[in-house]
């Protein structure tokens, strides 16, 4: 069986070229991405998962950001518009066992739907903590201001995911709520101590650490590593991700294209490998960047190969919950668009 390499892609619209499927067959990533450029209606979302995954000769993941609020890659009329994690977060913050149960209720309806196409990763819950006058680059994506909130909410919405036979992704770690800049567009740089980023930011992490995936954020913490955002730098990753929050699981990259990262994107794609990450993300399916990840990469071998088979071997499990009942249970909780 030929060896997939460290990479998760994107392609570039609602069906693969001749190109990309010679590409991806020949360069073998190990998971694919979804965005709403690859999105028009049912029975393309699942020929284009369909032909991913023959490209590459294998069951390979299919990741995408199926969040609620604003970022939700498939929308009506194919899926219900859904809240956003804030507006889940208000439900708890009113009454905590309904907020739990909305979350789970959501992320299991999630599953549904994605599950259908074939998607089988949602990259969710977001467990940032945002604090006063961060970028509106999280916002209302938070579950709450607080790490207990989003670490109760972000395990429910994990749980609610893994009961329909999708994996989450729980993301950013080691937390994006005090970027005070969008890393698609420039580098966040957050200069508190460690000591109040163990105590405000990292927790929902530190709570969740057993989950079999997680994505890095592109922020710099200056108390840390004051010379490398967290998805290129081997002290976050080693003595944060993997020392203090303990995380063991599969860790991928924020996206290669965003600008809070330096460089060609193949010296990102280095950078990413060399920080420690098991997997590289590229996401907006441009072939010569592609090209670019793909020379940058290795193939994946040792305790990432070992990670990326637990999270293989994770996929298949359904709770056998009825669709009807659960979304009936969230619309009276939500009146769903």
């Amino acid at each position: 069986m030929t060896e997939s390499k460290s990479m998760i892609l994107g392609c570039s619209g609602h069906s693969i070229t001749p190109e990309e499927r010679s590409f991806y067959q020949a360069e073998q990533p190990w998971g694919f991405i979804l965005f709403g450029r690859n999105i028009s209606e049912a029975a393309q979302i699942s020929d284009l998962v369909a032909s991913l995954r023959d490209s590459v000769g294998r069951d390979a993941p299919v990741f995408i950001d199926q969040e609620g609020g604003r970022v939700q890659r498939i929308r009506p009329p194919l899926l219900p518009h859904y809240p956003s994690g804030q507006a889940l977060g208000d439900i708890y913050r009113q009454d905590r066992q309904k907020g739990l149960r909305a979350a789970w209720l959501m992320s299991r309806l999630h599953a549904f739907d994605l599950l259908k196409f074939g998607i089988n990763v949602d990259c969710l819950p977001v467990l940032d903590v945002p604090v006063e006058g961060s970028s509106n680059v999280i916002g209302n994506r938070a579950y709450g201001g607080d790490p207990v909130t989003v670490a109760e909410m972000g395990r429910a919405a994990a749980e609610g995911l893994k009961a329909g036979g999708v994996l989450p992704v729980m993301k950013h770690v080691p937390g994006h709520g005090r970027g005070f800049a969008d890393s698609h567009h420039e580098l966040p740089v957050v200069t508190v101590s460690r000591a109040e980023l163990e105590a405000h930011d990292f927790p929902p992490f530190v709570a969740l650490k057993d989950e079999l995936m997680a994505m890095t954020c592109h922020v710099v913490f200056t108390d840390i590593d004051p010379a490398n955002p967290a998805t290129t730098s081997r002290k976050v990753i080693d003595e944060i991700i993997r020392g203090y929050i303990g995380f063991k699981g599969l860790l991928l990259s924020d996206d290669t294209s965003m600008n809070a990262l330096a460089g060609t994107i193949g010296e990102r794609a280095a950078n990413i490998v060399a920080g420690g990450c098991d997997i590289v993300l590229h996401c907006n399916g441009v072939m010569d960047e592609m090209q670019q990840v793909v020379r940058n990469v290795p193939v994946l071998a040792g305790a990432a190969l070992a990670r990326a088979k637990a999270v293989e071997a994770a996929f298949g499990y359904n709770d056998g919950a009825d669709e009807a009942a659960i979304r009936a249970e969230f619309d009276a909780m939500f009146a769903v668009a």
